[in-house]
């Protein structure tokens, strides 16, 4: 009896650093459409890059750092931790803000959502046309690489429109609840549109997926 209560006080242990260390490692997630889905707005050939490599690399690096991670964790290496923090953050917050965005698109996308988030964009923002030319105002802006959001701010039960710079993560740097992301990282359009972001930004309202960003806005309103 005694060896079996020794032996289970040691598994006991051993379970939670056991389902660390087989944790899965994060994965390129499928595009729901093929590469050239969503031409003439956004080209094949971006789209491949974007995805397979961009988004590929990303996630990749995740796998790495966490690595690293976990054996910082388990030596009790604090100062390791910490330097680790931007490589999470970064190649993290890549691989979740590609995530949403692919699902943000859609070869059936464009015009305007319904419902509830019509609703909620008409109360927020005064109308449809005015939110759009503020998003579209605020990804312009954004200096360097990075990304548009409109997030839902649940403390305040309201839509909200942030920038963040390079792969920041909305909800991870925020705390807002990312329903669209808008890619103004070069390699998002510079192969079809040079320099020009106003341009591309233009396009993108073409392939946005309303659905997605309904579904997203009812699932964080529960």
């Amino acid at each position: 009896g005694l060896r079996r209560s020794a032996h289970l006080r040691s598994t006991a242990l051993v379970a939670p650093l056991g389902c660390l260390v087989s944790r899965q490692k994060h994965t390129l997630p499928d595009l729901p459409y093929d590469y050239g889905a969503l031409e003439p707005h956004i080209n094949a050939e971006i789209m491949q890059l974007h995805h397979s490599k961009h988004h590929a690399t990303y996630v990749n690096n995740l796998n790495v750092a966490e690595e690293k991670y976990k054996e910082a964790l388990a030596k009790g290496d604090v100062t390791a931790q910490v330097s680790l923090q931007p490589a999470l953050k970064f190649n993290g917050g890549g691989h979740i803000n590609h995530t949403i965005f692919w699902t943000n698109l859609s070869p059936n996308g464009g015009g305007e959502p319904k419902g509830e988030l019509m609703e909620a964009i008409k109360r927020d923002f005064g109308s449809f046309a005015n939110f759009k030319e503020k998003l579209t105002a605020v990804s312009v802006g954004v200096q360097g690489s990075g990304w548009g959001w409109l997030g839902y701010n649940k403390e305040q039960g309201r839509l909200q429109i942030a920038a963040c710079a390079n792969q920041d993560p909305l909800q991870g740097t925020t705390g807002l609840i990312p329903l669209l992301g808008i890619d103004v990282w070069e390699h998002a359009y510079y192969l079809q549109y040079k320099n020009v972001r106003p341009d591309y930004l233009k396009a993108i309202w073409n392939v946005i997926n309303w659905e997605n960003i309904s579904s997203r806005y009812a699932s964080c309103k529960k």
